[in-house]
């Protein structure tokens, strides 16, 4: 009687998983205060009667947390003309194709403003029409903002 060898996998492998395995492990638990517990980003939805556009106001904590970055809406030099530019990460698409910024109007607020886009080279997004110059905009966590103005997701 011939006996198979079964096949039995390697264990090698495993001590170079295992640091891996720490360094998802260790952040994601440090996540919360409470083991188990789901985090949600603490934010406030100021609501504009005039255009139902939400202003979304994050604490401190949750602006940490999503590593909110902004920049300048600029003028530049583009084909010959001064044309109003903003890098691709700062725009979102909403559900029906329009497309949007998040202005960053004051400290730890951030309200969608449109804009209506020419072309796109790269990461330079050139704009027919958008926010004044100087305008601050999101270009981080630009979806998770959208998610919160609009409920997407709920």
């Amino acid at each position: 009687m011939r006996y198979k060898r079964r096949y039995r996998p390697s264990r090698a492998g495993w001590p170079l998983a295992l640091p891996v395995i720490v360094a998802v492990a260790l952040p994601l638990a440090a996540c919360s205060d409470e083991p188990n517990a789901i985090k949600t980003v603490p934010y406030e939805l100021v609501a504009d009667e005039v255009d139902d556009i939400n202003t979304v106001v994050l604490t401190q904590r949750a602006s940490e947390r999503l590593f909110m970055e902004t920049t300048p809406v600029l003028e530049q030099t583009v084909d010959g003309r001064i044309r109003l530019t903003v890098p691709y990460a700062a725009i979102i698409y909403d559900t029906i194709g329009d497309t949007w910024v998040y202005a960053h109007p004051e400290p730890l607020s951030y309200r969608r403003a449109s804009i209506t886009i020419d072309y796109i080279d790269g990461d330079l997004v050139v704009l027919n029409d958008g926010p004044e110059p100087g305008t601050e905009v999101a270009i981080t966590s630009v979806a998770e903002l959208y998610g919160t103005d609009t409920g997407v997701g709920k």
